[in-house]
């Protein structure tokens, strides 16, 4: 009944499977070497393997890391974030004003890239409002995931079930096709994280958050402008209390010092505000409008570009110049081409302004010069040591403004079908490359060759599922097995099959072999394949109860601080009640008469 080329194929897929889940070598080397020994083994040829490198849906994913990565270095992303943490005491209703914007910004835009950039930025909220990390990352990875089921651009899993519509003869997903299925889900689903999932998740420090709390800090002064928003409030009210990596020691204003420095204590204009701390607290405060650096005026880092400069530390030598003369008299910034940021000296917290801080051997000074500095001055007499500091991204106004403009018109292009999407997304790339939003060496390196890799194998892993006829026996099994309770039965079936799958090896991978058994066990039941074309899309993006089910979980893994249960513990509840909304939302918009 069965031939050489089914046997064969199970026994690969069974490997491939159990090598995935003990993890014995990496994803990416797995399933590419799977799909070679299909090609060695008469499976599938050539061109059915390659074929998926060709694919609408995986190229879409690699031009959208780069559009991605452009706002990250434009830190439009970051000032998002910013704007959405609320001072509530309750975990909830944090939770709940963050992971509602996060999941919509999901919706339209790749959820991997957008972890990324939001880790750090819930980091700082968690040491800002004194919440444990482990509290907040889980939850934002869901939330992602939940956003990203809603449109089509908004996971890669949705892109690649795409692409393999379109390679069957079938009309791909419409930008909203799916989001009437999975926006109540995602509703339903973030109320549920933001008020029930954090309880059941362990209040946990990262270590490597509680060392750095411990590092050196600089010392740094800043002057009050017109913009800054908080003058006439407190202290207190204007955030600058409990700023954790950072402290307010000092006051200056019209000559007089003011220290300790109240919380009551108002903010006026012009005031000279003197904080110490770590060097990334320190830039993210400049950022602020309104607060600039006072050794130099035209100094504002909102207005600067990353890619032609970076940070630097320096230790000033013993036979260094710049000894004994204070900082305005060293002409620092003429001489190094550098601007001085902050100043660090080891057991004493210097208590002036920048420009008269007298110099000492020993001292080191954070500053901002070009990405040459390191070469120019490694071997210097002038400086002890020198290297580079925190990677920071910034970008002037304009290309912040020009970032935004562009992804509104992809996403506009998109959702109105003007243009198709992989040519809306490969030209928004260029355009912020042509931009300089960022450049042609960051825009290659932000690329995740990685995942390409194993969503396109995995393209040609799942023509050789069809080849070999094992696409058409699971689907038999699911019907065999399901079809007494008729279209929801296989329905169910195939969801959660796809979801046991997506836990055990990625979600690209997952989503690419089941569409053929998908499509298998619609006919078989004289059902429209879309449907359960959907439920498989879903399925693999609603990856809840393992760390390795999905890229975004992976991601928090080691920041949130978590062990593996942490994730079936609140992640299988969340699968089961999320495959039972969707598989009933499938049913009553698809097959329930009108």
């Amino acid at each position: 009944m069965f031939d050489f080329h089914f046997y064969y194929t199970i026994v690969l897929i069974v490997a491939m499977t159990t090598m995935l889940v003990l993890e014995l070598i990496e994803t990416d080397i797995v399933i590419f070497s799977v799909l070679l020994l299909m090609i060695l083994g008469g499976v599938i040829d050539v061109t059915e393997a390659f074929q998926g490198f060709a694919n609408q849906g995986m190229l879409t994913v690699g031009f959208l890391f780069i559009v991605a990565a452009a706002l990250q270095r434009t830190g439009v992303l970051n000032n998002v974030g910013d704007a959405l943490l609320g001072n509530s005491r309750s975990v909830s209703k944090k939770l709940l004003r963050f992971l509602t914007p996060v999941s919509a910004i999901s919706a339209f835009f790749n959820n991997t890239p957008i972890v990324a950039m939001l880790i750090p930025v819930v980091r700082y909220w968690a040491k800002k409002n004194q919440v444990a990390v482990s509290k907040l990352l889980i939850p934002l990875s869901y939330a992602t995931i939940l956003g990203g089921m809603c449109t089509l651009i908004g996971t890669s899993t949705n892109l690649v079930v795409h692409g393999l519509m379109i390679e069957r003869g079938m009309p791909g997903m419409s930008f909203f096709e799916i989001s009437k299925i999975s926006i109540p889900v995602a509703i339903v689903g973030i109320l549920t994280v933001a008020l029930l999932v954090h309880r059941l998740l362990p209040s946990r420090k990262e270590l490597i958050t509680e060392l750095s709390e411990r590092t050196r800090e600089f010392v740094v002064a800043l002057k009050v402008g017109r913009e800054y928003q908080h003058v006439g409030k407190t202290i207190e009210s204007a955030g600058l209390r409990h700023l954790r990596g950072l402290f307010l020691f000092q006051i200056e204003r019209s000559g007089e010092i003011i220290n300790p420095v109240a919380p009551e204590e108002r903010i006026q204009l012009n005031d000279r505000l003197f904080f110490t701390g770590l060097p990334e607290t320190i830039l993210d405060l400049q950022r602020k409008p309104g607060l600039a650096v006072i050794k130099d005026a035209s100094f504002d880092i909102r207005n600067l570009d990353s890619d032609d400069l970076g940070t630097f530390e320096v230790v000033i030598s013993p036979n260094s110049p710049l000894i004994g003369k204070n900082v305005r008299e060293s002409n620092f910034r003429s001489r190094y081409e550098a601007v001085i940021i902050a100043i660090h000296r080891a057991g004493e917290r210097i208590q002036k302004k920048i420009g008269d801080i007298v110099l000492h051997s020993g001292d080191t000074l954070l500053i901002m010069a070009k990405r040459g500095f390191v070469k120019r001055w490694y071997h210097s007499k002038d400086f002890h040591l020198v290297s580079k500091s925190i990677d920071i991204a910034f970008k002037p106004r304009l290309n912040s403004i020009l970032s935004l403009v562009i992804l509104a018109a992809m996403i506009i292009c998109m959702a109105f079908n003007l243009i198709p999407i992989l040519v809306a997304v490969s030209v928004a790339a260029l355009a912020l490359i042509l931009s300089k939003c960022i450049t042609p060496h960051d825009a290659r390196n932000s690329v995740d060759w990685k995942v390409l890799l194993v969503i396109a194998a995995a393209f040609g892993i799942a023509q050789g599922l069809e080849n070999s006829g094992v696409a058409h026996y699971l689907a038999s099994q699911l019907v065999a097995a399901m079809g007494s309770f008729g279209i929801i039965g296989v329905l169910f079936a195939v969801y959660f099959m796809t979801s046991l799958y997506t836990e055990v090896i990625t979600n690209n991978a997952a989503a690419a072999l089941l569409v053929p058994v998908a499509i298998s066990a619609a006919i078989q039941i004289n059902a429209d394949p879309r449907p359960f074309l959907f439920a498989v899309a879903l399925a693999a993006s609603a990856s809840f109860a393992t760390p390795i089910g999905y890229q975004t979980n992976l991601m928090v893994y080691g920041p949130g601080g978590y062990k593996f249960k942490d994730f079936l513990k609140v992640g299988i509840p969340m699968n089961l009640f999320i495959g039972l909304m969707v598989i009933s939302m499938i049913y009553l918009i698809y097959f329930i008469p009108n």
